[in-house]
This record gives C-alpha cells, structure tokens and sequence, in this order.
C-alpha cells in the first residue's frame, strides 16, 4: 500500500571517530525499499488473522446479493446506504487498498463490476478465495495506490478507499490518481485517521502512558520514532505509518478536482483517546 525510505536519525560524517561531545553516534538505519517492507507487513498481518484480513463468510455474501449488505471505511461505523447507487449493478467500482476478502467482495455481491488493487499478495489472495468460493467476479491487480497508471481516464463510477493513506508519504497523489480515473460525477469514498492522533505516541493510544503531546504533524514513523523504536517495528515488520495534515487530507481532495459533499466521524473503538476526540474521519467526495 506504499512507499517510503528509513532515514537516519543521527548521520555521523565519513571518517569520523562518531564521537561528539563525548556522546557515541549510533550507526544509522540502513534505507529500506518501503513499498516491499509494507507489502511484507501486510502480507503477515494477513496470515495472522488481523480484523482486516478475515474474509467474509457465505451468509454475508448471499445477504448482499439480495441487498442487504454494508462496508466501512472506518473502523466501526458502517458508511451510509446513501453514499452509493441505489443499484449497485453494473457499477463500476475500484477498490483501493482494499484487499483481505471483505469489501470488494461484497461489492461483487451485490452486482458491481469490481476492481481491486493492493500492494499486499496475502490479502488479495484473500478476495481470490472468497470470489472462487461464491462464484464472484473479482479483477485483481497487485499495486500501490499512489500509482494508477495501469487504468484509463474516467474508468469509474465509484473509488472506495477505506483508511489506508496512513502508510504511504503522498496522500496526495491518491486524491489525484482517484479523481483521474472516475468519471464525471462519480465519487470517492475515503476514510482515513485524523491528524491529532499521531501528536501521541502508541503506548498513550493504547493506555499504556500518559496522553501527553510527543510529535509534531506532517508525522512519519521513520523520522520521529526513536532510533530503538523504529528498529524494533522494522525488525518486527509491523507497517510504518504517515500522519497527514487537514490540507493534504481534505484539501488535496478539492485541488484534484473534487467536491466534499457529505463527512462522519469515527473512533478507534480501543483507543484511551476515543474517551477526547473522534480520530477518524470519511468524506465523499464527487468528480465536477
């Protein structure tokens, strides 16, 4: 879902006995080919069983072809049945960054020509077993967001990108490649984290410290963890994340050529800053 590099933190100069004010520099963190780490961590979010990753079962796809269906961008609140065509049929749809067996496939369900594109094999694996399984008609296309360029101009009636521009630095390149391939009057659904989540670091997010402001927003993992820290989520290979700002967020959407017309708001649904403030947010947004 994304691309990045790992910079250091402290870069001692070439040559150097990498000893300032009788402090040892720490060596820095080797770049890394993000879109590949990215692709990994989600490829073992996938195996693990992550609430994104868990495929929907047959009563959820049967109930969708008679209608009854819904999706989330965010992480607890469905979207609004008024967000979409009254008649999903024959609606073209591009899923991005949408991948574990769950939404595009509901979309299928529901008579939609779907379109999926995500960075991580594991979970469009996800979609293929689901699609085999229930006899839907998935294309499945592995790939970043910030990239389109495998689709025309005006190739949809409808992108669906629940939150996921917190792993890639450009989130406006999404907006502008969303808005490139639908079509006039057709509308992005986007869901993604508000800034004021990332003024605090995880273990306040979690209830394991005080809420207290640490960084400072644009946010990316690899420039404002401590080195240790940063290290150990490489090591670990959980995804790095990006933390935008309203302007690239909400007004990047309008400087591609689309029209905010309805919003909500969202928790995390386990967060100690859920008690404060909602942190997540979706808009639809429709090409003039």
């Amino acid at each position: 879902m994304d691309a990045r590099w790992i910079f250091a933190l402290v870069r001692p100069s070439i040559g150097s006995d990498r000893k300032k004010r009788g402090r040892v520099l720490a060596a820095p963190v080797p770049p890394v080919d993000a879109r590949a780490h990215n692709r990994a961590a989600w490829d073992l979010l996938s195996r693990s069983g992550d609430r994104w990753t868990v495929p929907v079962d047959a009563r959820t796809v049967e109930r969708a072809r008679r209608g009854e269906w819904s999706v989330q961008l965010t992480n607890t609140k469905p979207v609004p049945r008024g967000w979409f065509p009254p008649d999903m049929r024959d609606v073209e749809i591009l899923a991005l960054a949408s991948g574990g067996g769950q939404q595009a496939c509901i979309f299928a369900a529901a008579g939609a020509r779907v379109t999926l594109l995500d960075n991580s094999p594991e979970q469009l694996a996800k979609d293929r077993l689901v699609a085999t399984r229930h006899g839907l008609e998935l294309r499945l296309e592995e790939g970043t967001m910030e990239d389109l360029s495998r689709f025309p101009d005006a190739s949809f009636d409808l992108v669906f990108n629940p939150i996921s521009v917190i792993f890639t630095r450009d989130a406006r390149a999404v907006w502008r490649e969303a808005a490139r391939v639908l079509r006039s009057g057709g509308a992005l659904l986007a869901g993604f984290v508000q800034p004021v989540a990332y003024l605090f670091d995880r273990a306040a997010l979690d209830g394991a410290a005080p809420l207290a402001v640490k960084h400072k927003v644009p946010y990316a993992d690899e420039r404002d963890l401590p080195r240790e820290e940063l290290e150990a989520r490489l090591g670990r290979r959980e995804p790095l994340e990006f933390g935008h700002t309203l302007t690239d967020l909400l007004g990047a959407q309008l400087d591609a050529g689309l029209q905010l017309v309805a919003m909500y708001e969202d928790v995390f649904g386990d967060a100690t800053l859920d008690e404060h403030i909602a942190t997540q947010m979706a808009t639809r947004a429709v090409k003039r």
